[in-house]
């Protein structure tokens, strides 16, 4: 192949990726349309899925990163900045000095439209995210797109293996840690305690398997109405970053408190475990106790495991904080409630109005809207591929390099600045750094 050098005026650079080998792949098909890269490894981590003599080694204090950085960005006239994860500690500081420099800055993670797509934004996503929140230029931007949500389907991948990279890279971590001793990943647990923790929760989830296959049972039987709230991880970002909780807990009896006030005697409540849950935190006993301070001991059921498409179709609406859950039930048509910051909380798709209002009447689903939404979402910010299904990396890195460069993030055009969820945020009482 021969190289194409009529980009050869962008300089990119690399900080943390996913643990896979995506992210030299990435560089390489920048390199290969005429770009510069430059990568900055920040853990053994980074070195191992991206083995570069070019690369350089960051082996300061967080304290000291921004000052760093940006001395190193002006030094090699960098003009774009990619990373995985937008509320990692070094990437919130990328993002700031970024922006004191003009540099473009832009967050790869996990997509929105699951299995198969990944999630490509400028500078940020949730409270970040500079997508659209108002029904009318959702709709217009939407009008001339044709439907690509399931594009991505052909690059799912198993759990398995994001859960092995995960490991392996935590792992390569740990025993590296006396070189990179400064590294600080903020991680919510141990890394260790979360593995062991893991492993015993699923020699336990078998043991209970019965228990939990009769509650989906009566759930699917339509024997009593049910809403269902289905727990995030605790150290999601999500929550730390783009909610008013620091504990699920908190959420959890915010919504069963409001249950026991204005929901019908005949309610039931599903709480749904996150199918990854390490299970450090016992969420059974967690409900069970909440629920029985409010006096709703046989109206609160536990789930750890189900059909979660079939139980959303049997249900009356979705409470959650702000988990991808939601489009999912937005797009069977199911009333959803969200707690925190969610690209999908647009008025005419999720209920506005207050959490006590929703048991009794939820507002529907507007399905024409719906579909513009999720239409307007994958030509804007979703990029059919995979960080670890193989056709999946050459589509990906494809099409973010295209409109990385050719400046297409974010587009079409329809987009306001500043991100246009800071209202929710100071109505919620998120805290924005």
């Amino acid at each position: 192949m021969t190289k194409i050098d009529r980009h050869s005026n962008r300089r990119i650079l690399f900080l943390q990726g996913p643990p896979s080998g995506f992210w030299r792949q990435l560089a390489r098909q920048f390199r290969f349309q005429g770009a510069e890269t430059f990568r900055v490894a920040l853990c053994a981590g980074d070195l191992l899925y991206w083995p570069s003599l070019g690369t350089k080694l960051y082996l300061g204090k967080l304290r000291d990163w921004s000052e760093w950085l940006r001395s190193f960005l002006v030094r090699h006239q960098i003009t774009d900045i990619v990373y995985y994860g937008d509320r990692q500690p070094y990437h919130r500081a990328a993002a700031d000095v970024a922006r004191s420099l003009n540099i473009s800055a832009f967050a790869v993670e996990f997509g929105y439209l699951r299995p198969g797509w990944l999630t490509l934004e400028r500078g940020g996503m949730g409270l970040y995210s500079h997508f659209p929140n108002d029904p009318e230029t959702i709709s217009s931007a939407a009008a001339d797109l044709d439907s690509s949500a399931n594009d991505g389907g052909a690059y799912a991948h198993h759990w398995v293996h994001e859960m092995f990279h995960e490991i392996v890279f935590n792992v390569t971590v740990w025993l590296y840690s006396p070189i990179f001793r400064n590294y600080d990943p903020d991680r919510y647990y141990d890394t260790f305690t979360e593995y062991f923790s893991g492993a015993w929760r699923l020699l336990k989830k078998r043991k209970l398997a019965r228990n939990h296959a009769a509650v989906e049972t009566l759930c699917r039987s339509r024997k009593w109405p049910y809403v269902i709230y289905p727990l995030q991880l605790q150290s999601d970002w999500q929550i730390r970053a783009n909610s008013p909780f620091r504990d699920q807990r908190q959420a959890l009896k915010q919504v069963i408190g409001s249950f026991a006030e204005q929901a019908p005697s005949d309610m039931r409540l599903l709480v749904k475990l996150h199918p990854l849950d390490p299970g450090i935190i016992d969420w059974s006993a967690e409900a069970s106790r909440i629920a029985r301070d409010f006096g709703l001991a046989d109206r609160v059921l536990f789930l750890d495991g189900g059909d979660l498409k079939v139980l959303i179709e049997h249900s009356s609406g979705v409470i959650l904080i702000n988990s991808t859950v939601g489009l999912q039930a937005l797009q069977l048509g199911c009333p959803v409630k969200t707690l925190g910051i969610a690209v999908y909380d647009v008025p005419r798709l999720t209920h506005q109005g207050p959490l006590d209002a929703f048991w009794t009447d939820p507002e529907p689903v507007d399905a024409a809207l719906c579909r513009d939404f999720v239409k307007l979402l994958a030509a804007a910010i979703q990029v059919p591929g995979s960080f670890y299904n193989r056709g999946g990396r050459d589509a990906a890195a494809a099409e973010i390099v295209d409109r990385v460069l050719n400046n297409r993030v974010n587009e079409p055009n329809a987009f306001v600045t500043p991100p246009p969820r800071l209202p929710k945020a100071i109505e919620l009482g998120v805290v924005v750094d």
